[in-house]
């Protein structure tokens, strides 16, 4: 019994599948159809694939060489010192910070490695190991100056471009350091393999072996883990227990090695060591890595997308030529690849 005058408050039920019984006003997407939003998501991740074969088509459809065994042969030789920098630079990149350096370490690289061996084809080894030696050198150097003094990575390697370009002029007098022995040279015309006219060299194979491993370190290890945890967040990094400093430091040696290989096997290819050799290397570098989408803020990115970028820009580089466009149109036309990949990487970051 209730008293009189006082109304019993209606229990009522919730009218819809909502947790707080509204009817919902946001209509839900019907499994099994496709709209703008799903394709755009389905697309993203290999828009960068789809743009390279539809260049690929459309030179192959201009010049009749392009689509041919030897010319793909070149893409691959042109290729195969650019990406030794690419896969170095996506390191240091995804820890967020830039190597500006690399192109003066290929120089002086080359030049050491060439003086070595100069006239004396038994010192092929020593050469080789000289010249990785001081890429390596020029890593620890950067990395060091960077993790431990707190200095931006972009002030350090920018002074270690310099640096490097003047010791390789200094070292060769600003000359060619020719006569090279042939066990040397051969590192670039050595062929592995034959088949069909394809010719398989040794950069080409470290190529291969060098995106192999970079895949495998960054996906699967621990360290890969750290390399993306530092260029996410170092400050969370270091609370977690991560050795930022260290992961600092290696992330600018591995570029500085293969920085060195780049330049023993670009000597052996141009015969000699030439201090300008490796001239706007580090921008190509950092073009490919950019264009794979990786964010120069660090932590984003893929091998993957560093090898897709490299070949996009060697496959333009080479169908442009081949149509004689003028390399000035080229650099335009590589600029605005350059910002049109960094727009699309912050709008899919955002």
């Amino acid at each position: 019994m209730t008293q009189s005058g006082a109304e019993t408050p209606a229990i009522t039920e919730p009218t819809s599948g909502q947790p707080d019984g509204s009817m919902g006003s946001e209509p839900q997407p019907r499994k099994g159809r496709f709209n703008v939003s799903s394709i755009r998501a389905a697309l993203a991740p290999r828009a960068m694939a789809l743009v390279l074969i539809l260049i690929v088509f459309m030179f192959t459809l201009l010049s009749p060489r392009f689509a041919t065994v030897s010319n793909g042969q070149t893409i691959l030789e042109l290729a195969s010192v650019l990406a030794l920098l690419a896969i170095g630079q996506t390191f240091v990149i995804l820890t967020g910070g830039i190597d500006l350096s690399v192109g003066s370490v290929v120089a002086l690289t080359g030049v050491v490695a060439a003086k070595i061996v100069q006239g004396n084809p038994d010192m092929f080894i020593p050469a080789v190991i000289g010249g990785i030696g001081v890429g390596l050198t020029c890593g620890l150097i950067n990395g060091t100056l960077v993790a431990r003094f707190r200095v931006p990575s972009f002030i350090v390697t920018l002074g270690m471009m310099t640096s490097a370009s003047g010791l390789a002029y200094y070292i060769s007098n600003g000359s060619p350091v020719s006569n090279l022995p042939k066990n040397y040279l051969a590192i670039s015309t050595l062929n592995l393999a034959s088949e069909g006219g394809f010719q398989l060299k040794i950069p080409v194979v470290l190529m291969v072996v060098g995106f192999a491993v970079a895949w495998v370190i960054l996906t699967r290890t621990a360290y890969g883990m750290r390399i993306y945890a530092v260029g996410g967040n170092s400050m969370a990094s270091r609370i977690a227990g991560v050795r930022v400093n260290w992961v600092l430091v290696s992330a600018y040696a591995v570029s500085g090695t293969l920085a060195g290989v780049a330049g023993v096997i670009l000597a052996a290819r141009v015969t000699a060591g030439i201090p300008a050799t490796g001239t706007g290397y580090e921008l190509d570098s950092i073009a490919a890595v950019v264009v794979g989408g990786a964010s120069l803020s660090g932590g984003v990115g893929t091998i993957g997308g560093t090898a897709l970028g490299l070949f996009l820009i060697q496959t333009l580089n080479n169908g442009f030529d081949m149509l004689n466009i003028s390399s000035f149109v080229q650099k335009i036309i590589k600029g605005a690849l350059i910002v049109g990949a960094v727009y699309l990487t912050s709008r899919r970051r955002d």
